[in-house]
């Protein structure tokens, strides 16, 4: 088997994905692929259906129709635990780590999660280093700065050993200095761990950084695929965005 094909047998896909709530229809009909090790960022503006989507796949809420495959494997109406278990992970907005417990016991919870080894944080070494993370191991996570929190609760994901890892907003709430901590988070996901991964972010310096490929969602619909500096100018994705609402919407209501 050649190796574009055997990135996608093992490519993540979403096809058709709908979802309602109380018959009012919030996520339309959508579909996109991500092979394996690669990266699709995910933009529109609030309220356009995108942690809605993340939820669908993840396993958080099931799809009204369509299906979300991992290879072979249908994952929609699979509970998140099963998902991550086989290699779906996703990360959240906020932090997520556990309070009274160290840096390191945080790390361990995550090795504990997906059984693996030491050996996973030997090789996360050069991550935890970069975001000062190591010389933090036995402080407790809660009396962290936010950045670092994130930082932790983001290799913790790394930590379960994904193949697919869906990251939402994960630039959000991180001072303008801290993004670049994002680049190398992604680079290394990618490079040194294989991580295909799906970005939902509203930075769009970072997303032109980092994304060969974007999806736009405006009303929970796909309105436009394509590299960034395509897909961004196009006058609909514009419209979309200068029309967008102040609040969550859909996302908000159903994260």
């Amino acid at each position: 088997m050649s190796a574009d094909a055997m990135k996608r047998a093992d490519a993540l896909r979403a096809e058709s994905i709908s979802k309602e709530f109380g018959g009012l229809k919030v996520f339309h009909d959508v579909s996109f692929e991500l092979p394996a090790g690669g990266l699709l960022g995910v933009i529109g503006p609030n309220g356009a259906g995108k942690t809605t989507m993340i939820n669908i796949i993840s396993g958080r809420l099931p799809p009204s129709s369509g299906r979300v495959l991992l290879g072979e494997s249908r994952v929609d109406g699979r509970s998140v635990y099963e998902n991550a278990g086989n290699g779906l992970v996703r990360s959240f907005q906020q932090t997520a780590t556990f309070s009274g417990h160290s840096v390191e016991d945080n790390m361990i919870s995550a090795l504990r999660f997906s059984g693996g080894s030491r050996a996973v944080l030997e090789r996360l070494g050069p991550l935890l280093d970069q975001f000062g993370l190591l010389e933090n191991w036995r402080r407790n996570a809660e009396v962290l700065p936010y950045g670092l929190q994130k930082m932790l609760g983001l290799t913790m994901a790394l930590a379960t050993q994904p193949r697919m890892l869906l990251l939402d907003e994960p630039a959000a709430g991180l001072e303008k200095s801290e993004r670049t901590n994002i680049d190398s988070y992604v680079r290394f996901a990618r490079e040194e761990l294989g991580c295909g991964i799906l970005l939902v972010e509203h930075d769009m310096d970072l997303i032109k950084r980092l994304c060969p490929e974007v999806i736009v969602l405006d009303g929970g619909k796909l309105i436009a695929a394509g590299e960034p500096a395509d897909v961004l100018g196009r006058k609909d994705v514009i419209d979309a965005y200068l029309g967008g609402s102040d609040e969550e919407g859909d996302d908000a209501q159903h994260s």
